[in-house]
């Protein structure tokens, strides 16, 4: 069959959609991806050797201003742009990952009468699979959360489609341990990393130091601060790895016994994946505060404790919670089978199944 796939937009739309791409081409279709022409796409699709469109859209700002006059104009340039590509080169179904970059596949696929799945990464719907879900073929979801805010609809959860490097990792992860092997805390801020997290865990872990020295960390700061994170930390004699971006993602995830972290979909699947206990600091600015409820899922089934970011304190961190899960192995234990068994493999070809039977 012919498949498009509509993941531009952000790594949260991209990575689940190229994931499901590829399970679809070693299926035998013939798959195209719909981008949005944004750079994290770049380097997202960089191995993909398919066909691909790339029609430039934005999503809306807060409030009405001048910049959203010229938003509402680009996504309806997108819409028309996509129809009529669509009309040359039909598929026999579209995938939509969500956000405004889906908008213009979606829309054409309607007037044109071609089935379309969406899939919705987060527990808060966006405002397009919300807006488009009434008319889709199939709805699927990451979280069994999602149900209820999108009642009356036939939702098939199929989990969060992941890379699979990180699939084929985490099946092998079985978390031995070498006799040496220091208690190891993963630090992320998010793919553009985060300064107001980056000080209060830096700090944190500076006091930590001054309460026990067997512990190592796994900071990855992003690009602004890696230098200045760095140097704190060789500063006091802390034993750490600091990096902007890391490409082995497997290799630090076998290795953490703790994350603390944000709470994107992507994330909340993969440490489930590996059984990593987590404490989740949401994004305060995320789209309809979705990061809060991604984690307050989680925290739910006991694999994860939520803080929000304007409570966090570095001597909390370090004389309450570190310590304490450091302490606290049973705990420790308890949290990781609980993320295991919120994970869901092979959600690649779930959501691919459900494509191909949608067509």
């Amino acid at each position: 069959m012919k498949i498009g796939i509509a993941c531009g937009g952000t790594g949260g739309h991209t990575f689940p959609g190229l994931a499901t791409a590829t399970v679809l081409k070693e299926w035998g279709h013939e798959v195209t991806l719909w981008l949005a022409g944004k750079d994290i796409e770049a380097d997202s699709v960089q191995d993909w050797d398919g066909p691909r469109h790339t029609i430039y859209a934005e999503g809306f700002q807060h409030g009405l201003s001048l910049r959203s006059v010229q938003t509402a104009r680009h996504l309806w340039e997108a819409c028309k742009r996509c129809k009529e590509i669509m009309r040359k080169e039909p598929p026999d179904v579209l995938l939509a990952m969500g956000s405004y970059a889906s908008v213009g596949p979606i829309r054409a696929a309607r007037k044109l009468k071609i089935p379309y799945v969406l899939h919705e990464a987060n527990v808060h719907p966006g405002r397009t699979v919300s807006f488009f879900a009434r008319k889709a073929t199939a709805v699927a979801a990451s979280f069994e959360e999602t149900r209820y805010y999108l009642r009356g609809i036939d939702l098939k959860v199929t989990g969060m489609p992941l890379r699979k490097q990180i699939e084929l990792a985490a099946r092998g992860n079985v978390h031995i341990r070498s006799d040496d092997h220091r208690f190891t805390i993963l630090f992320m801020g998010g793919s553009l990393g985060s300064r107001p997290l980056n000080e209060v865990v830096s700090h944190g872990v500076l006091q930590l130091q001054q309460i026990r020295q067997d512990f190592h960390v796994i900071h990855l700061t992003g690009q602004a601060d890696e230098t200045r994170i760095r140097e704190r930390y060789d500063e006091a004699g802390i034993s750490c790895e600091v990096s902007s971006f890391v490409h082995d993602m497997p290799r630090v995830y076998n290795e953490a016994d703790l994350a603390i972290c944000r709470a994107g979909a992507a994330t909340c699947a993969e440490l489930s994946c590996f059984g990593i206990p987590a404490l989740l600091i949401p994004y305060p600015y995320a789209a309809r505060d979705h990061q809060t409820a991604n984690a307050g899922a989680l925290e739910r089934i006991g694999c994860a404790d939520c803080v929000p970011e304007s409570d966090l304190e570095s001597l909390w961190l370090a004389d309450i919670y570190v310590d304490g899960c450091m302490h606290s192995t049973s705990r420790m234990e308890r949290m990781g089978k609980a993320a295991r068994s919120r994970s869901r493999m092979n959600a690649a070809e779930a959501l691919a199944q459900l494509v191909v039977d949608s067509a």
